[in-house]
């Protein structure tokens, strides 16, 4: 049980030191979903990268005459751009839903006054490059599967 407020209405040492210690602790388990949103990033930006480089290396090997059929790999590398860009799909979805959940705990904690919440939680960076990573891997994938775009 927390101490009674002082004779001011203020938090003892004791629960604020606890508040400020609980805050802390939100602002740690944020950055902890940015690091695994880069970490979801970094996976999906090699399956796309590398998808994408099998991909346009067998089409030269091709448009080259060095080789004659080139189908099934530059398929493998499609799916590796395919698996990517779903991968990053998902960590996007998994990424909002725990900090909406995150953020609906640390009003709750406030409504409570268990903290003080005085600061916002700011948009993430990480999050902002994973969607632009994701459009992205989409003009690439539509560019492989369609032979359209800008990397036509």
């Amino acid at each position: 049980m927390s101490s009674p407020p002082d004779a001011v209405g203020l938090l003892s040492t004791a629960d604020e030191l606890a508040a400020r210690r609980t805050g802390m602790a939100f602002q740690r388990t944020r950055m902890a979903a940015d690091r695994t949103i880069m970490a979801v990033m970094r996976t999906a930006l090699s399956l796309i990268g590398f998808g994408f480089t099998i991909f346009q290396f067998f089409q030269r090997l091709n448009e080259s005459g060095a080789i004659s059929h080139d189908r099934a790999a530059r398929r493998f590398g499609l799916a590796l751009v395919v698996l990517g860009i779903a991968m990053l799909a998902v960590g996007i979805a998994f990424h909002v839903s725990y900090m909406n959940e995150l953020r609906r705990m640390r009003v709750q904690l406030k409504a409570e006054g268990l903290i003080r919440a005085e600061t916002q939680f700011p948009v993430s960076l990480s999050l902002i490059v994973a969607v632009l990573l994701l459009l992205l891997g989409v003009v690439a994938m539509a560019s492989m599967a369609f032979n359209v775009g800008p990397l036509d």
